[in-house]
């Protein structure tokens, strides 16, 4: 499509069209048919500068006009991520405090994206570890049980604290939250649900 034919109305109109919310260079691209980024990037930059596009990372945007959530954020930043810990917790309403971090994780590196004015932190976990999730809506993430390990085993590693965190464990079920634990192989991590007589 020539950029002239390409209108910012008809950009936005594609672009709800399409339920594109979030979309990366290479979608924009394919969308309205652009061959070089140089010109797929001239555009977003005008569309950004009109608040109608927001960069997330480079390469990655949000379209404003409709909303993403933050779960969705991070799934779409880092898609081999799901999300967990303290964030999914609260989610099950386990956790009673709202973390002000999105906490994810992943079999990749460890890293943390701050971006949209807020804290995206993605933890790594051996590829053996990295199961028990599921889809939610537009975004992926731990099964409650799977979550509430997930921290313990952060904790077996002296990088979380359980005994300050007031967890709701009636919404946990014991006999899944054990026979997943028994698939982690990890000595530290059954003591700690022994010590919170969760086994």
């Amino acid at each position: 499509m020539e950029m002239s034919k390409l209108s910012q109305t008809k950009i936005i109109r594609q672009l709800k069209a399409l339920n594109l919310g979030l979309f990366s260079i290479t979608d924009f691209k394919k969308t309205f048919s652009i061959s070089k980024d140089n010109t797929a990037y001239k555009m977003i930059a005008r569309l950004a500068k009109n608040g109608i596009l927001k960069k997330i990372i480079k390469g990655k945007y949000l379209f404003t006009l409709i909303p993403a959530d933050d779960f969705q954020i991070a799934n779409f930043m880092h898609p081999a991520s799901y999300i967990s810990l303290e964030s999914a917790l609260s989610f099950y309403s386990i956790l009673a405090q709202f973390p002000h971090q999105i906490t994810s994780i992943t079999a990749k590196k460890t890293r943390t994206v701050e971006t949209l004015n807020k804290e995206f932190t993605y933890f790594h976990i051996k590829p053996a570890l990295f199961f028990d999730y599921e889809k939610k809506g537009n975004f992926l993430i731990a099964s409650p049980e799977k979550a509430l390990l997930d921290y313990l085993y952060f904790a077996s590693k002296g990088l979380r604290d359980p005994s300050s965190a007031e967890f709701d464990l009636s919404l946990i079920n014991k006999k899944t939250l054990n026979t997943l634990a028994g698939e982690m192989h990890n000595k530290n991590l059954n003591k700690i649900l022994k010590a919170q007589n969760l086994c």
